[in-house]
């Protein structure tokens, strides 16, 4: 379905072709409980080349995206980081 890698790409992808609203965002965020942030797509405001900037409450939010580790789209997940323990067990290193 996507045939992107990247989660820039993938946001630009889903922007053009599909709903960003159906997207679910897991990210890092230090503070928040399990420093795990997730937001709805439809809050996305803009794609940039380093970062997603987001719609905020009271400023807008800018998410790099290397802290963006799981993307769901309409309940799938599209874009999964995996952690050096599961690539360590995957590729059996």
């Amino acid at each position: 379905m996507f045939r992107s890698k990247h989660p820039r790409d993938i946001f630009n992808e889903i922007k053009w072709r599909f709903d960003l609203a159906k997207c679910k965002i897991y990210y890092i965020h230090r503070g928040a409980p399990g420093d795990v942030r997730i937001v709805d797509g439809s809050i996305i405001k803009n794609i940039e080349r380093s970062f997603l900037v987001m719609h905020g409450d009271f400023e807008d939010a800018y998410i790099p995206y290397h802290r963006i580790f799981r993307i769901e789209y309409d309940n799938e997940v599209i874009f999964q980081k995996m952690s050096k323990n599961q690539m360590d067990q995957e590729f059996k290193l």
